[in-house]
C-alpha cells in the first residue's frame, strides 16, 4: 500500500460495475471525472474499492488506471481491489485510513453516483468517519432508462438499513 503525502485529505471513490470486456461504464467514469475535478485544487489521496473483476481487471484497478492517465502520480492512489459490495469497502476503507494515520476528524471525501451517494455517506459516518459528499459529475450524454434508476433506486432503499446494521454490528465486533 502508497502511504499518502503528509497533510493530504483523503477521497475514497467507490467502484461500479464494469462492462463484461473490463471496460469502465458511465457511472464510473463520472466518479473518476467528479474526484479529478474535487482534488484539482486540494491537497489529496486517493483511495479506490472496488474487487468486482471482470475480464481479468477490478473496478479499483481500472479506476487507478484512469486517474494516472489523468496525471496523477500513483503515490496519491491506493487500491482497494477485495470489496465484493458497499459494506466491504466501507470495513476495507476504514482499515486503510486508520493504517494512513487519518483520524476521525479528518474530513474524508466521497465520490459515488447520486444514487448511491445516501449509502455511502450513512455507512462511512455510522463507521466514525467524519464524511461528505463530492458533486457528482455525471458523463456527458448518457441519461440513465427509467428502469435503470428505479431498479437502483429499489436496490438502495433495500441495502440502507442492512448495510446500516452490518456497519453497526462491525463497530462492536469489528472484523
Amino acid at each position: 500500500m502508497n502511504l499518502p503525502i503528509v497533510g493530504a485529505h483523503p477521497i475514497i471513490i467507490f467502484g461500479a460495475a464494469l462492462r463484461p470486456d473490463g471496460c469502465p461504464t458511465p457511472a464510473l467514469l463520472g466518479r473518476i471525472r467528479s474526484a479529478l475535478a474535487y482534488g484539482a485544487t486540494r491537497n489529496v489521496f486517493y483511495i479506490v474499492t472496488g474487487g468486482v473483476p471482470r475480464n481479468g481487471r477490478t473496478e479499483a484497478s481500472v479506476m487507478a488506471e484512469l486517474l494516472i492517465q489523468a496525471g496523477l502520480p500513483p503515490q496519491r492512489i491506493i487500491q482497494e481491489t477485495r470489496a465484493s459490495d458497499t459494506f466491504d469497502s466501507i470495513v476495507a476503507c476504514s482499515h486503510i485510513l486508520k493504517q494512513s494515520g487519518v483520524g476521525g476528524v479528518t474530513p474524508v471525501a466521497v465520490v459515488t453516483s447520486p444514487y448511491h451517494a445516501p449509502r455511502c455517506l450513512l455507512l462511512l459516518r455510522l463507521a466514525g468517519w467524519h464524511a461528505h459528499m463530492v458533486p457528482f459529475i455525471p458523463m456527458p450524454h448518457y441519461a440513465a432508462t427509467l428502469r435503470t434508476r428505479l431498479r437502483h433506486f429499489t436496490h438502495e432503499i433495500l441495502a440502507i438499513p442492512w448495510d446500516a446494521l452490518l456497519v453497526l454490528l462491525w463497530r462492536i465486533v469489528p472484523r
